[in-house]
């Protein structure tokens, strides 16, 4: 069996039926889900490359470092028996992988400004609470108003010190600002950065373009964001992908439902996006996911379980892969009903008892058919990757971005001039000008100042002026009266 022109190929059901997940239906979003260790990875290896095969471009996390094997060819021999089980043929290849990172460490670095995040996702990313977010909002609009480019995190702490300086006037008209909020944010800029924050925020920002290109074969870029440490900040990692699925959203013109997507966006680890969030980011998220399919790109959750991903966007996901799920204590029990519950029932089998007893590399999959209707729910034996399974070596990858079409275009950070520089010239002016004032206002206090000689002399002549007045006053009326 060979993967269907219109279809990827998920694997095989029990019965012995194909699982395909049709490309047109693929901007409908979907979910794969599973306990660790029960092959969630693999899956998301396998559609990976099968979307690139298609010509779909790709982006992925690697949290676990070993999806970066997709960059590598398989071992064939390996999963031959597997894969002739079910008709299948493997070729042993690896996909065109382009290898980012955020600190710039095992990939090229990502990058955006400071104004492009916003302050909605920056606030998230610092865990800002309303009224911190509320003066970060105003620190934003202080900016716009002054044409204040804020690039990186030094012309956003330039900034805040800039409205802290100036809250009374800045108060007046937005609203009060007050000094505590801005040290508590400037004091999460400093976790941020410790954590290494600084190196996404700055210059050359991201260009959504190099995530979409499509090799000379014409198959698909897959880009895989190296998460491995990015994940000991979730916050930030969280924030970063909802940045760049909102930029996508922003940025990409409506198509409707296309042959198959302009892109296509695994989110690892979902439910980081979820935790803790504040209403109006759920809302966000929610929009996104709910119009982004219009501009031509899916985008799937990975993570342990359904439950972890809201049911206002959970109601989105349309394609579903299930891998076994653990039910020990009563909430992981409610999540296993849950999970459950969310597929089109197949009378031959217990949906929730089939969770449970799936081995590693079996799922539940459902998918949507050609008129957009769910599918019944199989259990299925998921088909091997063409590329390894396991991570490339430091090797290999280096490799790997010495080839990649966007070599050098990112790699050194610019700096021009922004908010820093502008806010630091104009402070060295008023001080510059207060020094000249001050040191102009001794020469004025001595230039006023008189000797006794020089009072002596003015006192003479004001009398002598005044008595050869009279004088000749006198003279003048005596003259009148002779006349």
């Amino acid at each position: 069996m060979t993967d269907a022109p219109a279809a990827l190929f998920l694997g095989q059901s029990f019965e012995g039926a194909a699982e395909n997940l049709l490309f047109k239906r693929a901007n409908r979003h979907g979910v794969v889900a599973g306990a660790t260790g029960t092959g969630k990875t693999v899956t998301l290896q396998i559609m990976a490359q099968g979307f690139s095969d298609a010509g779909v471009p790709v982006f992925c996390a690697d949290v676990k470092g070993d999806l970066s094997g997709i960059s590598q060819a398989g071992n064939v021999e390996k999963f031959a028996e597997r894969a002739g089980k079910m008709g299948l043929s493997l070729t042993g290849k690896a996909a065109p992988v382009v290898f980012w990172d955020l600190y710039g460490v095992k990939g090229h670095p990502i990058r955006a400004t400071v104004s492009d995040v916003g302050p909605t996702l920056l606030a998230r990313m610092l865990e800002l609470n309303d009224v911190q977010e509320g003066v970060l909002t105003v620190a934003f609009h202080v900016a716009d108003k002054e044409g204040l480019l804020l690039l990186d995190l030094e012309d956003l702490r330039a900034l805040l010190a800039y409205v802290g300086e100036n809250a009374q006037a800045i108060g007046r008209e937005v609203g009060n600002v007050s000094p505590t909020s801005i040290a508590a944010i400037q004091r999460a800029l400093l976790q941020l950065e410790q954590q290494g924050g600084t190196a996404f925020f700055g210059e050359p920002a991201l260009r959504l373009e190099d995530m979409m290109r499509t090799s000379l074969d014409g198959r698909g870029q897959v880009n895989v964001l190296d998460s491995t440490r990015l994940m000991n900040s979730p916050r930030l990692y969280a924030a970063f992908l909802l940045w760049l699925l909102s930029e996508l959203f922003e940025q990409l013109p409506e198509i409707g439902d296309p042959e198959k997507p302009r892109l296509v966006f695994f989110f690892d680890e979902a439910h980081l996006l979820f935790n803790d969030a504040p209403k109006g980011l759920l809302e966000k998220v929610e929009q996104v996911v709910r119009l982004i399919r219009s501009k031509g790109v899916g985008v799937y959750f990975v993570t342990q379980n359904p439950a972890d991903i809201p049911d206002t966007v959970l109601a989105q996901l349309g394609n579903r892969v299930q891998h076994a799920l653990r039910a020990y204590t009563p909430a992981e029990q409610k999540g296993l009903r849950a999970a459950a519950q969310s597929f089109r029932t197949n009378p031959a089998f217990d949906t929730a008892e089939a969770i449970q007893a799936l081995g590693v590399g079996e799922a539940l999959v459902s998918t949507l058919d050609d008129k957009g209707a769910p599918t019944v729910v199989a259990q299925t034996r998921i088909r091997p990757p063409d590329s390894r399974l396991g991570p490339a070596t430091d090797a290999e990858r280096a490799a790997v971005m010495a080839a990649s079409p966007v070599r050098g275009t990112y790699d050194t950070a610019v700096n021009r001039e922004s908010a820093e520089e502008v806010l630091k010239a104009r402070r060295a002016q008023a001080e510059r000008i207060e020094a000249e004032t001050a040191s102009a206002a001794p020469r004025a206090r001595a230039s006023s100042r008189q000797t006794p000689m020089e009072a002596l002399t003015k006192s003479v002549l004001r009398t002598a002026g005044s008595t050869i007045t009279r004088e000749l006053l006198r003279g003048v009326l005596g003259s009148l009266k002779r006349r």
